[in-house]
């Protein structure tokens, strides 16, 4: 396959833009990069003048399972969010609705344009949820990292269960999965139970994933219990991150860790200010995510423009606390760019065969490209187009390891018909267990009282 003419962003080290240049793939590497390339024969040329190539995004933290329930908790907090989910609802979840989540919510990133996602899955009551998780990520040609997690135990209960070393041997040891790793949050209980599950993960040689510095749950504490037990360990990746203090930053910084943030999450719910800003100061390298679309966009489109804007917000907020003005933004939409790509990449020890288009690398490319938009014209500044103009709807093509999975702005061989009916299923059997009038209240949560300000310049005769 051969794309011709485009606007190309390698990210490759020094960030290469290449204007009219062909992308080369063959078999399932990129061959080569440049103007004017020969192409083997029996090629498929795709056209890519007038749009963007950009390696395939990295989305490391995406609760899949919840994508049947798309929309629900638009007005939750994070609150109502832990109520429904861990307290109260999640119990009701079954395997094939597991399956339905992953399915649907696999479908949608690599529409548009993320090619590797983690499944933060930490909806899995038993193995068969665990089975039913991973038969839904086989099913759909993307790449995958589950990170196992289950919200109704403790991680010292299922992490040293014989049934859960037993799902690690069948399905991740060997298997077709792109990475594993453990899901857990560190509560910053003295006791440390959490050890526990770190001991699995060491033993295992997985990454352990974890929600951190999210207020009212995980703080401080959670970071020195690991730190001070030896289980900082590289490759660890701190979800959020977004109320710790310096200390706990310099630890992640100092122990090769790296942060997710999902800045609609932290900026919406409540964990914290999107914590940008410290991760710049402290040197710890960022990748992005969504989080659920329980509540949010399922794009890195989306995380990239908010994650910009909300560093830039912060930026200008400091300045004008101290009556002054910033005249040049620390953060670039270029950094970002990198963050979706590379940035996902080395969370996840995959840096040498995605997040850049090099030769030698994994053929995981996106076209961005709609010739009946006017918003994909002109192409001035390309980072800047990518942050701030595109959105899903100009994915024109999406290749993973040499697969074409979307052409034309559709989804190749998606049997989305068969999804939406899956989906369906799930939300008929929690309307029905949860009852109508729970189904309609956890959905529209009570709105607090309004104070209504005096206004002193209203005047009536």
């Amino acid at each position: 396959m051969i794309f011709r003419n485009g606007l190309v962003l390698t990210m490759d080290d020094s960030h290469t833009v290449l204007e009219n240049a062909d992308v080369l793939i063959v078999d399932d590497k990129i061959a080569e990069i440049g103007p004017n390339l020969t192409a083997p024969d029996g090629h498929e040329e795709i056209d890519a003048s007038g749009g963007i190539l950009m390696p395939g995004m990295v989305d490391t933290h995406r609760h899949l399972w919840q994508t049947a329930m798309r929309g629900y908790g638009a007005d939750w907090t994070l609150t109502q969010y832990f109520v429904w989910y861990y307290l109260e609802s999640g119990k009701h979840f079954r395997p094939e609705d597991i399956y339905a989540g992953n399915l649907l919510g696999a479908l949608e990133a690599i529409d548009s344009g993320v090619t590797t996602t983690v499944d933060w899955s930490h909806g899995l009551q038993s193995v068969d949820h665990a089975d039913a998780a991973v038969d839904a990520l086989e099913a759909v040609p993307g790449r995958f990292v589950l990170a196992y997690g289950n919200i109704q135990q403790g991680p010292w209960e299922w992490a040293t269960s014989a049934e859960f070393q037993d799902f690690y041997r069948r399905r991740v040891d060997g298997g077709k999965l792109a990475g594993f790793q453990l899901a857990f949050d560190v509560t910053g209980d003295p006791a440390f139970p959490e050890k526990a599950a770190f001991e699995v993960a060491r033993e295992l040689g997985v990454p352990v994933t974890t929600h951190a510095g999210v207020w009212g749950a995980t703080n401080d504490d959670g970071i020195r219990l690991m730190h001070d037990s030896g289980f900082m360990s590289p490759g660890h990746v701190y979800v959020h991150a977004a109320t710790l203090s310096s200390d706990s930053y310099h630890r992640i910084a100092a122990t090769g860790g790296s942060v997710s943030v999902s800045t609609e999450s932290e900026q919406s719910a409540g964990q914290g200010y999107p914590p940008t800003w410290q991760l710049r100061r402290h040197g710890i390298p960022v990748s992005l995510s969504m989080d659920t679309s329980v509540w949010w966009s399922g794009d890195l489109f989306s995380a990239m423009r908010s994650t910009l804007s909300a560093d830039r917000a912060r930026e200008h907020l400091e300045a004008h606390g101290k009556q002054e003005t910033v005249t040049h933004h620390h953060l670039r939409a270029g950094q970002v760019v990198d963050w979706a790509t590379r940035g996902g990449a080395k969370a996840l020890g995959l840096d040498s065969a995605i997040g850049a288009l090099t030769p030698g690398r994994q053929a995981d490319v996106v076209l961005i490209k709609n010739d009946a938009s006017p918003v994909m014209f002109p192409l001035l500044n390309p980072y800047g187009h990518v942050v701030f103009q595109a959105a899903r709807g100009d994915v024109h093509t999406v290749v993973i390891g040499g697969r074409t999975v979307k052409r034309d702005g559709k989804l190749v061989d998606a049997d989305l018909a068969a999804a939406r009916g899956k989906v369906t299923a799930t939300i008929d059997h929690l309307r029905a267990t949860l009852g109508e009038d729970a189904w309609k209240q956890g959905m529209n949560p009570d709105i607090p009282e309004a104070r209504i300000l005096h206004n002193p310049y209203q005047y009536t005769k």
